[in-house]
């Protein structure tokens, strides 16, 4: 999404959102489902898109709906944090919201287990709605918990890589690299030593390094998060293990933990046109859907080439997935008008030109089958490698989890350990977080 990163948003939003849920008392999920939609009524959407393109589009998207129901009225309400819904969805009250739409994807658990917003399986299914072969694979389960729909996609991001065709020719690499192996070379290849600097770096391999997050990179090699009982697979999933070994060998090819970090340190942020990559001090860069608009915008010194994450050699075959996360929206359990409420959740999240529209005002990868196939996209051709990653059934996400993101949090700092050299035994710090995961979902039940 182009305003805040999802990350950035989680991070501030986590601790007191989850306090929050774990004390909310919202009743059943069918509990004020007996309005009747066809009469006058007006409903009340707090959403949390803050720049003025971005309410602009929120704006046209209820505008749209209210043509199609001119009996129900939209109040709504931008730049809401995930702090201030909780609290609403956990008080209610006449100011409350009806409908909430969130960046975080990681709180689907806690929203779902803790009844905050309704499951919405019934109204699927009374609309004769099936999600499954309305929402792309990855989008449909990051928007349920245990069996809880209790929220839909809106728009989503789709995390592939970009890379600088200009020092792509220099270097003689004639293609993006589609395999990890292909891509350490083609990192290794691009980085350019100057003392104990970089003159350019073929790619930033960690942690810290503008969307090289752990959940990222764990994407690409498939991992399964929690077994069959709900306990972490962490220490038992190869995948795990495979993933860390190979961010941490290209740390050390390309100079070491603690050269890449002082490189590092000294680049422009993620979200000012000073990023690396647009300057071209970073040759490759894993990142979502709004980076190309944002470099686009800078006006580059060279070609700006999109593909696919590679994938680990043995998934060769899968080449072509990526790591999808997203914007979601539910149906407060406290409100008196579920079923009008229900009205507008469908038709923002499964009106095709609804859709459509809304993502070609704010850049985000549309959340349908349908709309992903759309002669009415509007988007550079780059962009269509973000539409393929999104519709592709082997694209990951990461679970929804009854306390949150917590557990991915846990998986996150063990990788700033590993990489760093803290930590130097992989499969016991593996063990040991798995441990704290299972003891902090143990204590958030």
């Amino acid at each position: 999404m182009p305003g805040m990163p999802r990350k950035t948003a989680f991070a501030v939003a986590v601790s007191a959102s989850l306090a929050l849920l774990a004390t909310a008392c919202t009743g059943q999920s069918d509990a004020g489902a007996s309005d009747d939609a066809s009469k006058e009524t007006t409903l009340t959407f707090w959403h949390a898109w803050s720049a003025p393109s971005e309410v602009k589009a929120v704006k046209d998207l209820v505008a749209g709906f209210e043509k199609a129901h001119p009996n129900i009225h939209v109040d709504v309400v931008g730049n809401m944090t995930d702090d201030k819904m909780n609290q609403a969805l956990r008080t209610g009250g006449a100011k409350a919201p009806d409908v909430i739409s969130s960046f975080t994807t990681n709180s689907v658990g806690k929203f779902c287990s803790s009844g905050a917003l309704v499951d919405l399986n019934p109204f699927f299914e009374k609309s004769g709605i099936d999600p499954r072969q309305t929402f792309p694979k990855a989008m449909n389960e990051y928007t349920r918990f245990d069996g809880n729909r209790c929220a839909v996609p809106l728009l989503g991001d789709a995390y592939g890589l970009y890379y600088n065709k200009t020092a792509f020719k220099k270097a003689g690499i004639t293609s993006p690299p589609k395999t990890w192996s292909e891509f350490e070379k083609a990192a290794e290849k691009l980085t350019i030593p100057q003392g104990d600097t970089y003159k350019q770096l073929g790619f930033m391999p960690n942690y810290h390094g503008w969307e090289t997050t752990t959940e990222h990179y764990l994407g690409q090699f498939s991992p399964t998060y929690f077994d069959k009982n709900g306990k972490s697979n962490v220490a038992k999933d190869p995948a795990f293990a495979q993933a860390f070994t190979v961010q941490k060998k290209l740390v050390d090819a390309l100079g070491g933990y603690r050269r890449l970090e002082t490189y590092r340190s000294k680049l422009g942020d993620e979200w000012g046109p000073k990023h690396p990559f647009h300057t071209g001090q970073v040759a490759m860069q894993l990142d979502g859907e709004w980076r190309l608009g944002m470099a686009l915008a800078t006006k580059p010194k060279f070609d700006i080439g999109v593909a696919p994450l590679p994938v680990p050699d043995d998934r060769a075959d899968q080449y072509g997935k990526g790591y999808i996360t997203g914007t979601i929206a539910g149906i407060a359990a406290t409100s008196k008008k579920q079923n009008a409420a229900w009205e507008l959740v469908k038709y923002i999240s499964t009106d095709t030109d609804a859709v459509v529209n809304f993502s070609n005002a704010i850049h985000n990868v549309p959340s349908t089958l349908a709309a992903l196939k759309s002669p009415k996209l509007k988007y550079d051709p780059r962009f269509k490698t973000f539409l393929e990653i999104a519709a592709n059934p082997d694209s990951t996400t990461a679970p929804a989890s009854v306390n949150g993101g917590v557990y991915l949090t846990t998986i996150q700092q063990f990788g700033y350990d590993y990489e760093s050299g803290k930590a130097t035994d992989l499969n016991k710090g593996l063990r040991e977080t798995a441990r704290q995961i299972d003891t902090d979902i143990a204590q958030a039940k």
